[in-house]
C-alpha cells in the first residue's frame, strides 16, 4: 500500500454484557467486565418498553466497556483466543466490523470460575476504519459523506484480522 492514510486499523473493541434487569446480576456482569479489561464499566439502559421480557424505557439492563488503543488490541488478541481464533463469515457487516460472543468468561485465560459470580457470556464488537478521511462525517464544517475508496470493505476487513491476528473465518 502506497499511501499509509489507507492503513487498516482498530478503531475501538466494545464489549457488553446484558443482563436484562438491574440488581445483583448487573453487579456481578460489572465485576466481570472489570476483571477482565481493568477498565470501569458503564451502565446501559435500555431504549424502550417491552412488556413480553417485563422491561420499561430507560431500565438498567446492561453493562459495557470500550477499549482503544493498545488495550483494544491486547483485549481481541485475548477474546479471540477464547474463541479458538475462529469466527464465522456472517459475524463481518458491510462496513467491516466484526462482532462475535464469548461463552463465558472462563473461556480467557488465566480466568477462573468464581461461584459467587456464575457464569457470564458476552458480546465483542470491533470497529475496524482506514487511518486518515473518516472524521469527514463527524466535523462541524465541510461534512461530507465518505467516499467508498475510504471505507473498509468486509473482505478487507476479514484479510486483516487474519493476517495481524491469525483469525481462521469459517464459511
Amino acid at each position: 500500500m502506497s499511501n499509509p492514510m489507507e492503513e487498516i486499523t482498530i478503531d475501538k473493541v466494545v464489549v457488553n454484557i446484558g443482563v436484562g434487569q438491574a440488581g445483583e446480576r448487573l453487579t456481578k456482569a460489572t465485576k466481570v467486565l472489570e476483571m477482565l479489561t481493568k477498565h470501569t464499566p458503564v451502565t446501559t439502559t435500555s431504549k424502550k418498553t417491552v412488556r413480553d421480557f417485563n422491561i420499561r424505557q430507560g431500565l438498567t439492563i446492561g453493562t459495557k466497556v470500550t477499549l482503544r488503543g493498545k488495550d483494544a488490541e491486547e483485549f481481541l488478541q485475548r477474546a479471540l483466543y477464547a474463541r479458538e481464533y475462529k469466527v464465522p463469515h456472517y459475524s463481518f457487516d458491510k462496513q467491516g466490523n466484526a462482532y462475535f460472543g464469548v461463552a463465558d468468561y472462563t473461556d480467557f485465560k488465566g480466568m477462573k470460575y468464581d461461584p459467587n459470580i456464575g457464569i457470564f457470556g458476552m458480546d465483542v464488537a470491533v470497529v475496524i476504519k482506514r487511518k486518515g478521511g473518516f472524521r469527514l462525517h463527524k466535523r462541524k464544517i465541510g461534512a461530507k459523506k465518505v467516499p467508498s475508496k475510504i471505507r473498509v470493505k468486509r473482505e478487507e476487513a476479514m484479510e486483516f484480522l487474519t493476517s495481524k491476528y491469525g483469525l481462521v473465518v469459517v464459511r
